[in-house]
């Protein structure tokens, strides 16, 4: 068989674009975990053969990995462009110093982050010099109205918006606080230039973050300081604002943002 998705000498198997689409369908799906042949072409709505032939030639191409009795799993390709893309990413690179000093002076883990599709996507993370293990991974979605990064990143958009991305997250506040109180500290965060996570996301989990701006003034992406609840006392919380809103204002200006 060829190793070109284009290439299967079947000609039930779709041809040109419509081959290159169902492959990565084909990855859409399996990102979500591994599944055998038959899930797959469920899950894609093709014969049982064609979606062998489209996972075989991914497999060929090592975009996927296949296991016994577990099925089709993403391979190490992806994460050799998802390694690349990252790197290629201008934010990711001018930041990246930032971060790093931001987490040598606060020996804390620190975080950048984009919106996705409504939700908080982890673009780098660097890892904090203290004995706690923070969850997070680079790729790894998190909800915006409960975290920290996600306050930040939705922090210039109007109440109305709020109120809508609150009720869709609602589940995940678990009655911790009202919308009323949710949007006093809104309001109060969008005064002061940074937002906080008092254990709103995962229990004993706290941070504090603020927005990166692009050179027009938009919001393009967020920064954290992130630690224990034991190391992350208000009085500690409130020092760090100061040195985490002086790094999202210097990623800005070092992407083109020259406003106060």
């Amino acid at each position: 068989m060829s190793t070109k998705l284009a290439d299967s000498a079947d000609k039930s198997a779709p041809g040109g674009s419509q081959t290159l689409l169902r492959g990565l369908d084909v990855l859409d799906v399996i990102a979500k975990g591994p599944v055998d042949v038959a899930r797959l072409a469920a899950a894609l709505g093709l014969s049982k053969s064609t979606a062998y032939r489209l996972a075989s030639t991914l497999v060929e191409r090592r975009f996927l990995v296949f296991t016994p009795r577990e099925g089709y799993s993403l391979g190490p390709k992806l994460m050799q462009l998802g390694y690349a893309a990252r790197n290629q990413t201008a934010l990711v690179r001018v930041a990246e110093p930032h971060l790093m000093q931001l987490s040598s002076v606060t020996e804390d883990t620190v975080h950048l982050a984009m919106l996705d599709q409504r939700k908080v996507l982890y673009l780098n993370i660097i890892p904090g010099q203290r004995r706690i293990v923070i969850s997070s991974r680079i790729g790894e979605r998190q909800p915006l109205t409960s975290t920290g990064l996600g306050k930040a990143l939705i922090l210039n958009r109007s109440e109305k918006e709020w109120e809508q991305f609150y009720i869709e997250e609602g589940s995940k506040h678990r009655s911790q606080q009202s919308f009323a109180a949710w949007l006093k500290r809104m309001k109060d965060y969008r005064r002061q230039g940074i937002t906080l996570d008092l254990e709103e996301n995962e229990a004993n989990i706290r941070c504090v973050a603020a927005p990166v701006l692009n050179e027009g003034g938009d919001i393009i992406a967020a920064i954290s300081v992130t630690g224990h609840a034991q190391n992350m006392t208000d009085d500690r919380m409130r020092s760090l604002s100061e040195d985490v809103l002086h790094t999202a204002q210097a990623i800005s200006a070092d992407l083109g943002y020259s406003g106060g």
